[in-house]
């Protein structure tokens, strides 16, 4: 027992306990320094928060501490030799007091003025020339939190350099090799898992975001983070934004504007009714014979979404309706949020952590209740997260379905099949006070696509390996308005479908290329019929939004990027914006690839081979008057990290 305690892995074991102690007081510090800001802390939220700051702190500390622990485990003599542990003492003094308690310190003086913690843009982007001088201002200023960093440095120089003199727990060559690396390789792994958050193939790397899970609002995300974690997480998308400013900000105004000053009422049909949003995995517009009936004329299976199909022609049809991105993650902004992802998904971003007024937030102070369902792990690939921090009160994952109706419906791979999630989805909306509004997003149409064994031989193979998995989740669709089309909470809905992307499995030659390869399905959907047509204008998940929120009456003024499709006009019509190396945008019949300095091509939609450049002609001149409007409002908006009307 004594050799263990005396041994490399207990000396690292404990300076990175220490680390976590120290952050523990850093994090104290932050919330006495910017208590106006962030306010008392309830006891009942106490757990939340400590698990969100556990799960940061692990980040942070091996980010930094990383290289540390592979040089403590290396399975060599040379680790217990003086001058090796003397460097690896220096290691653990010099990078944690700099990126532990230097930049934690900081950042509760930096909140108090920017209201986000210290990320990459102000050490690889400051452009100030009087940095120093600003710095040595703020020392000045605040002379108890300096000798509190020096305590702190202080610390982990003394209780972290404690006498120890690592000794091999075992000598024998082939213990001492063999089981070193061991040890080193599980280090490794464990390392990696609490650097991601977790190990499952649902597992996103953590972000900024994920701070949202554990907090009610953003102030108190903001004191659950802690640095390293912020400065590295933000490396490549939290730099000093550059971009052209194309118009004066008065021409800029009356060309496009993300501002939505409601005037009337009047077009409000739908005031008072709950909205369900189903988001659907991977619904390309490819998959429905009413939106491509030339695809399906020679196929003996008359496309693969029949019951959405009938839902499109007993409602309101977006026949042109696309995808902002191609990922998941980039779905959730533009439909609950209206703010699109275009270089980086947005939830990936500091700005993550703006503030901003979303769907669910603004419903949610109209009196709505508010809930997001997803069949997957709680907290897995950020949705829950994103979500939390767009403004909804109850997430419902895999644990609570589990819960409820046991572990038999687990796909193997995603989370729980569509067709007994939606049912239980279901179950839960009759529990809701309404209104309500409700999110879900559906599993069951992505890889690896599989089906439950009970209904493979009922469905179609279909052209596309996904084609099954579409058929099936069109199908869970159906059980579920079967189900609850009595129920007098679904009278009173809204129904709205949209994908998040197309399905990465295509077989015509036009969903290859823009803007087919955005294209997917939406639809809005009320039983009474309330809402029936069809739109042929090029919209996007933007849109939903603002249009939801005039469907129900809002009258507050709003932020979007996209518009209110049946209360506001676009007197050129719609457009959809995408990115893929460069600009992307669909109107009319026109096509237009910008490359944020100039237009590179113009073509009409069915030129699918872009042999005839029509750029400079009026059509193409004045679409790329709009979406360079767009994206300097875009940029501008990332600048200044407020998604806010004012």
């Amino acid at each position: 027992m004594k050799r263990l305690l005396g041994s490399h892995i207990a000396l690292l074991a404990w300076r990175l306990a220490l680390l976590y102690a120290v952050l523990g007081i850093c994090r104290a510090i932050f919330w006495a320094y910017n208590y106006a800001a962030i306010g008392p802390l309830a006891g009942a939220e106490l757990p939340a928060l400590a698990a969100g700051a556990l799960t940061f702190d692990t980040v942070s500390v091996l980010y930094a501490n990383a290289l540390l622990v592979a040089l403590s485990l290396v399975p060599l003599h040379l680790r217990e030799r003086r001058g090796w542990q003397r460097m690896l003492y220096l290691y653990y003094v010099v990078v944690n007091g700099l990126l532990v308690v230097a930049v934690n310190l900081a950042d509760a003086v930096y909140f108090r003025y920017t209201q986000k913690r210290f990320t990459a843009e102000e050490i690889f982007f400051a452009e100030n020339d009087n940095s120093l001088q600003l710095v040595g201002k703020f020392l000045g200023e605040n002379i108890p939190l300096l000798l509190a960093g020096a305590a702190l440095i202080a610390l982990l120089a003394y209780a972290g350099g404690r006498r120890a003199r690592p000794e091999p727990i075992c000598r024998r060559p082939l213990c001492y090799y063999g089981g070193g690396t061991v040890v080193l390789c599980a280090a490794a792994l464990l390392a990696v898992a609490g650097m991601r958050g977790g190990v499952t193939r649902m597992t996103r790397p953590v972000a900024l975001s994920n701070a949202t899970l554990y907090a009610a609002d953003n102030a108190r995300a903001n004191l659950i983070l802690s640095n390293p974690f912020c400065i590295l997480r933000t490396v490549g998308s939290g730099g000093k934004i550059r971009f052209e400013r194309y118009f004066a900000p008065e021409e800029l105004e009356r060309i496009y504007t993300p501002v939505h000053r409601p005037d009337t009422l009047d077009a409000a049909p739908l005031a008072g009714r709950n909205v369900v949003i189903f988001v659907m995995e991977s619904m390309s517009a490819e998959h429905s014979a009413l939106l491509h009936p030339e695809l399906y004329a020679e196929q003996p299976v008359k496309g693969y979404t029949p019951f959405l199909d009938s839902l499109m022609q007993a409602g309101y049809c977006f026949a042109r309706m696309y995808a902002n991105g191609t990922r998941s993650i980039q779905a959730l902004p533009a439909v609950l949020g209206s703010i699109p992802s275009f270089k980086t998904p947005f939830v990936l971003m500091p700005q993550a952590l703006a503030p901003t007024r979303q769907l669910p937030r603004i419903l949610r102070d109209k009196g709505y209740a508010t809930a997001f369902f997803c069949g997957s792990a709680a907290g897995s690939m950020g949705f829950g997260a994103y979500a939390r921090s767009a403004g909804i009160e109850r997430l419902y994952s895999r644990e609570d379905y589990e819960a409820k109706h046991g572990r038999g419906d687990f796909d193997g791979y995603w989370g729980i099949w569509d067709e007994p999630f939606l049912q239980y989805a279901g179950e839960e909306m009759g529990t809701l006070p309404e209104p309500f509004f409700a999110a879900l997003f559906t599993l069951s149409s992505h890889h690896p696509f599989v089906v439950p064994d009970a209904c493979r031989d009922a469905l179609p193979e279909g052209l596309t390996r996904n084609h099954k998995c579409v058929a099936y989740t069109d199908n869970a669709f159906r059980r579920f308005f079967a189900r609850y089309a009595g129920e007098a909470w679904f009278r009173r809905t809204v129904f709205v479908f949209v994908a998040d992307h197309v399905s990465s499995e295509k077989f015509a030659d036009a969903t290859r290329v823009f803007p087919d390869d955005h294209h997917i399905i939406g639809l809005l959907y009320t039983p009474d019929g309330a809402l029936r047509g069809r739109s042929d204008d090029a919209v996007s998940q933007i849109d939903l939004m603002p249009t939801l929120l005039g469907l129900v009456g809002c009258d507050e003024p709003y932020f979007a990027f996209g518009r209110d499709l049946f209360g506001e006009e676009a007197p050129e019509g719609g457009f959809a914006l995408a990115y893929d190396s460069g600009f992307e945008a669909v109107g009319g019949d026109r096509l237009l690839f910008f490359d944020e300095r100039r237009t590179t091509g113009s073509y009409r939609r069915d030129d699918l081979r872009r042999a005839h450049d029509l750029a400079g002609d009026s059509l193409s001149r004045t679409l790329e008057k709009r979406v360079k409007a767009f994206v300097q409002h875009y940029y501008d908006r990332l600048d200044r990290a407020d998604f806010t009307v004012e």
